[in-house]
This record gives structure tokens, sequence and C-alpha cells, in this order.
């Protein structure tokens, strides 16, 4: 399993650490060609419109799009999750979108820097339910879901993990904490993709 980590802006390198550690082989994309042979690929934190500008001057916007729209398994935090929302309430007029989550999101929902905090996130999915501890640095606020988007975690209320079909999402910092379950949820969505087209092919053939 290759999975590639968005490394034009942002916090990636925390991301690379994660998924180092659970015995995954990383590639840092900054290009087109690096998407070749990728499994899935993260979004990291940072500034959205920053990443939306740089995803769209080196190419990869429109290919990484196109990887969505074919079932790509994608996995955004924060700002990651910014560009997968097909709406943002107070994104800016030339902000482009990669789509893949039926969800409104706010940026900054919680304030500014210095309103970062950690919270308890309630998790739950078809395989288990827990708790976990969330940072929030500038988080971005889902304010509505909508179609087949699962919700899998909340804080006080506030949504803040979901999944759309191998596309989820968090407001938070899974990368800041030592709990690597948020990335294993990942994981498992990329190896059942990766699953599902040994099978189509084995039927092709």
């Amino acid at each position: 399993m290759n999975i590639g980590i968005l490394a034009l802006q942002g916090a990636f390198a925390a991301h690379q650490r994660v998924l180092t550690d659970l015995g995954t082989s990383v590639t840092l994309v900054r290009g087109v060609e690096d998407l070749v042979g990728l499994d899935g690929i993260v979004l990291p934190g940072g500034e959205s419109t920053t990443m939306s500008m740089l995803l769209d001057s080196s190419g990869i916007h429109g290919h990484l799009r196109e990887l969505l729209g074919k079932g790509f398994p994608v996995f955004g935090t924060c700002a990651g999750l910014i560009l997968l929302a097909e709406q943002i309430v107070d994104g800016r007029a030339d902000q482009q979108q990669l789509g893949g989550l039926s969800i409104n999101a706010r940026r900054n929902g919680y304030g500014r820097q210095i309103d970062s905090f950690e919270a308890s996130i309630n998790i739950c999915d078809a395989e288990h339910a827990c708790s976990m501890n969330g940072v929030f640095i500038r988080a971005p606020r889902i304010e509505k879901v909508t179609g087949d988007v699962h919700v899998l975690g909340t804080v006080n209320g506030d949504i803040v993990l979901v999944r759309q079909g191998n596309v989820l999402g968090a407001t938070f910092h899974p990368e800041l904490g030592n709990d690597r379950r948020v990335h294993e949820m990942f994981l498992k969505i990329v190896s059942r993709h990766n699953d599902d087209l040994e099978q189509v092919q084995e039927v092709r053939s």
C-alpha cells in the first residue's frame, strides 16, 4: 500500500510520521507525476486558500478531482476537509473545490489560532464506538451534511468526522496526537477499495 500526502503546504510531515509508524509506504505529492502508483492520498491541514492556489498552479487539481470522481480514497484533515467540501460558507470567490464530501463547511469555525483547543471526540462507525482526544487548530466547522454522508465523530453536538464513500474528512488534527485510529480507519478504506478493484479485474479477465 502506497499512500500519498499532499506536500505543497501545511502539516504534511506529521501525517508522514503516523503512516510510516503504521508500516505504510508514503509518497510526498508535489507534482502530477507523484500521483502515479498511489492507493490513496492525504490532504493535510494548512491554509486552504493557499493550498487551493498551489493545487491549481501545480496542475494537480484537475487530476486529483478526476481521481475523486472514480472513487479514489482521500483523507482530508482541517484545511484538507475544506478543499473536499462541496460548499464553503465563507470561502473566497476564486477558491476552487475538489469536492468529494457533500457538506457545507465554515473556515475558522471556532475562531482564530488563539482559540485552538483539545476535546474528547465521540467516535462511532460500523466496527466500534469509542472516544479519542482531538486537537482543533483554526478548525473548520461542518454546518450541514447531505446525501449519503456518514457522521463518524462529534464533539458537543458538532460534527467533526465524516465519511462519504471512499472519502474521509476530519475537522481536527488526528496526526498531532498519539491515537492512530483515524488513520487506521482510512487505511481500511484504502484496503477495501483495492480489494474491490482486484475483484473487478478478476471478473473482467
